[in-house]
């Protein structure tokens, strides 16, 4: 079955979504591993692991396609993938539909930003108007072959031009034939219920450590109507502070003998990336 297909059907069961960021293929191999039924791919951690930048819009459209492929091919569950602004105007974003398509990914994520875009819960971000956006949208929604390939709309008005600015984009971004709706940083619990007041198809909860919109659980993200849950910063920050720490031992000590009790092992990790299905695969194709 498609992923597609498989994000489709998620949604139907009415149950929400949860779907960890991965900021890599490893990242998006071990969520898949311990059981969550979608990867989120996110383009502030792209930008991290790939640049050692923070996400303000450095990454091109063929970048972000080969570590959409990249990670589809190793979480083994339907992939999110953040796709920016959708890289230009509304034929830029034609082709961005189709090379997303083609990389595997179930759901593309447009988000109606002025280029270059910033992360979602920083100050200074500007959007275009919302005749453009709806026109990107637009043209997304035609571009795509996979009917069950999904576009998730993304505005960043709430921190500029307010709540209602916000929702007012979300349904007309509805109306254009998105999806999902992610109408990102609202600063509290009864902004969220407005929104899910508001927006008839399914909507997205952002959960960013730090970040403008209220840590809630996912019992109580769900009681407010959302569909789907994010976490993109939690494995790259927490991943962050496990290197710093390894670092600054080996630093300090001269040796990381007294992390290894922090670490998985060589045979955990041997297994975990898949070192047994591949010896498998070659006695069988060796003959052997």
């Amino acid at each position: 079955m498609k992923n597609s297909t498989k994000m489709r059907q998620l949604f139907q069961t009415g149950k929400m979504i949860v779907a960890p960021g991965a900021h890599d293929a490893l990242t998006a191999k071990i969520i898949g591993k311990t059981g969550f039924d979608a990867v989120y791919m996110t383009g502030y951690g792209q930008a991290a692991s790939h640049l050692g930048n923070p996400d303000v819009g450095l990454l091109t459209m063929s970048e972000m396609v080969a570590r959409a492929s990249a990670i589809v091919e190793a979480a083994g569950v339907p992939v999110i993938a953040d796709a920016d602004t959708g890289f230009g105007n509304a034929i830029n974003v034609r082709r961005t539909v189709r090379e997303y398509e083609k990389a595997g990914v179930a759901v593309i994520q447009l988000e109606d930003q002025v280029m270059p875009k910033k992360c979602g819960h920083m100050l200074g971000r500007q959007v275009i108007p919302k005749e453009e956006m709806v026109g990107k949208i637009k043209a997304a929604a035609d571009a795509r072959m996979d009917d069950d390939f999904m576009i998730m709309a993304r505005t960043d008005a709430r921190t500029i031009m307010g709540i209602d600015e916000a929702i007012e984009r979300g349904m007309a971004y509805q109306e254009a034939g998105a999806d999902i709706i992610f109408i990102e940083s609202p600063e509290s619990k009864e902004e969220m219920v407005m929104i899910n007041k508001a927006i008839k198809v399914y909507t997205l909860a952002n959960m960013v450590e730090g970040g403008r919109t209220p840590m809630l659980p996912n019992q109580e993200l769900e009681a407010l109507g959302y569909n789907l849950v994010i976490y993109p910063t939690a494995s790259t920050y927490l991943t962050t502070k496990a290197m710093l720490t390894l670092m600054e031992t080996l630093k300090k000590e001269g040796t990381t003998a007294t992390m290894i009790p922090e670490m998985v092992t060589f045979s955990e990790f041997n297994d975990l990336i898949g070192l047994t299905e591949i010896r498998a695969l070659e006695a069988k194709y060796s003959g052997k």
